[in-house]
């Protein structure tokens, strides 16, 4: 599973996107402006953004550009009704990884996402280890001890962000921005929930979840 920001101002458009991705088991953000787009650099950990050359006021090139200003490496897809070969350089030379030109084929967008986020995970650390907890992001699987994991997908997302943080406290507030869309109808106790399963999931020989309330959830070693 990845997490993605979709860039665009067609609504219809934008939701047929989202199905898209949602369908293959990404979490899927929306936002109509890049001005947004770029308040949310940094704010959450994407491994991909869908952006739309032609929005209102800040232009997707723009946004690109801004993005890796800011040191952002996720991949960027240039989604654009504009097919020029100008259009095409000046979104690559301002950082862009690939450019998709509307009207696109479902099956395109799709092969194109998951090629961009095999790039990215490959440029990324391939393996995450917790003393016998090894997580592979390429493959989105995880094992223990040499025991494969049976994890549903939001099991997989809490799991992968608190082994990257592995000693460290993670908010539940940060978290929840990293496993759940912002219009899922989330309730209150839903990270326990996963968190729960995942501490049975991960004994005897995985490493532990511990709870500090009013602060988060620190996964430690024995």
């Amino acid at each position: 599973m990845a997490r993605i920001l979709v860039v665009e101002d067609d609504i219809a458009l934008a939701r047929g996107i989202l199905a898209l991705l949602r369908a293959d088991g990404h979490a899927v953000d929306h936002v109509e402006s890049a001005e947004e787009a770029v308040d949310l650099v940094g704010q959450e950990p994407y491994d991909l953004f869908a952006v739309d050359l032609g929005l209102p006021g800040m232009s997707g090139i723009d946004f690109v550009s801004a993005a890796r200003a800011k040191g952002n490496s996720a991949s960027i897809l240039i989604l654009t009704a504009r097919d020029t070969i100008e259009d095409k350089v000046r979104g690559l030379d301002a950082g862009s990884d690939d450019y998709l030109p509307k009207p696109f084929d479902p099956a395109e967008l799709r092969a194109r996402v998951r090629a961009l986020l095999r790039r990215h995970t490959s440029d990324a650390s391939p393996l995450i280890s917790v003393g016998q907890l090894v997580c592979d992001p390429a493959t989105n699987r995880a094992t223990v001890a040499g025991e494969a994991l049976d994890l549903r997908r939001r099991e997989w997302a809490v799991l992968v962000a608190l082994a990257r943080k592995a000693g460290t406290v993670v908010a539940k507030e940060r978290l929840a921005a990293e496993v759940f869309d912002y219009d899922d109808p989330v309730g209150p106790n839903a990270l326990e929930v996963y968190v729960a399963r995942l501490r049975k999931k991960l004994q005897p020989s995985g490493p532990h979840i511990r709870t500090l309330r009013g602060l988060g959830y620190i996964m430690e070693t024995s």
